[in-house]
């Protein structure tokens, strides 16, 4: 069985004193690629230096999280762009909007939203959403700037069927984590009604590990624990559940079963 992890920050300071071990233990899970957002300049040093080491298995994004929107944000967009003409990155990411730490910045996060979706669109690559109490902001923001190239993945997605199927209707892939396999977020009986067709597998490593994980720094082997809840929530094979989610992720990002160049 092969497994992709598409969102995970293994650049992180957090994995500085085990990262090649914890890259190795995914692997001897079955996590064959993974994919990693950009959070802003601060981040791209890191996360390149990764990928150059694992070209087979390490894939940048490029973007500006929302978090990261601070007074300064047309200086780390402009950063951002001149990235993405430099070279090439599978996806820009990730981008979006969160209401939860700080909404004072609100009007800034959807202009380097909407900047971002059409950098991508120009480019014709995916883009990877965060979208933390902004769904329906984030929803609005897609809707309109939706055409034929516009798709990705909404990160780790934790909303309703109604949610679930707006995001569906407009193309877009969702992100499934550790929030999985909490019992009290609900999600598991949400995705009794959804499609696998619809879903990827992630871990946002070093965050929000799964159970029994939970509280722990969080790696791209423990996405094991979700891709099983998923097996056990959509009563299927948990080889299933690999098949169809990494050929999403590879689909989506470009890559074929045989592209390890």
């Amino acid at each position: 069985m092969e497994f992709v992890d598409t969102h995970a920050h293994l650049y992180a300071k957090q994995f500085n004193s085990d990262r090649e071990a914890m890259l190795q233990r995914a692997v001897d899970e079955g996590v064959q690629r993974f994919y990693l957002p950009n959070i802003d300049s601060s981040s791209i040093k890191g996360m390149l230096e990764l990928e150059a080491k694992h070209p087979e298995r390490c894939f940048a994004m490029m973007g500006l999280h929302p978090c990261s929107v601070k007074e300064n944000y047309k200086e780390e967009l402009k950063i951002v762009e001149d990235w993405l003409g430099k070279r090439a990155f599978c996806a820009v990411g990730e981008i979006g909007i969160d209401l939860y730490w700080d909404k004072t910045l609100l009007k800034e996060q959807k202009e380097a939203f909407r900047t971002q979706i059409n950098w991508a669109k120009d480019l014709d690559v995916p883009i990877v959403i965060h979208a933390r109490d902004a769904t329906s902001e984030i929803l609005e923001i897609v809707k309109e700037e939706k055409d034929h190239r516009l798709r990705g993945i909404f990160h780790c997605f934790g909303g309703s069927v109604t949610e679930a199927k707006q995001i569906i209707d407009l193309g877009f892939l969702m992100g499934i984590g550790g929030v999985l396999t909490y019992k009290k977020a609900g999600l598991d009986q949400v995705l009794k009604e959804i499609a696998l067709e619809h879903l990827v597998l992630e871990t946002d490593a070093p965050y929000l590990a799964p159970v029994p994980k939970r509280g722990k720094r969080n790696e791209s082997s423990y996405m094991m624990y979700v891709a099983k809840k998923l097996a056990e929530v959509k009563e299927i094979e948990l080889e299933e559940v690999a098949k169809v989610t990494t050929q999403n992720a590879l689909d989506l990002f470009g890559h074929s079963q045989a592209d390890k160049s």
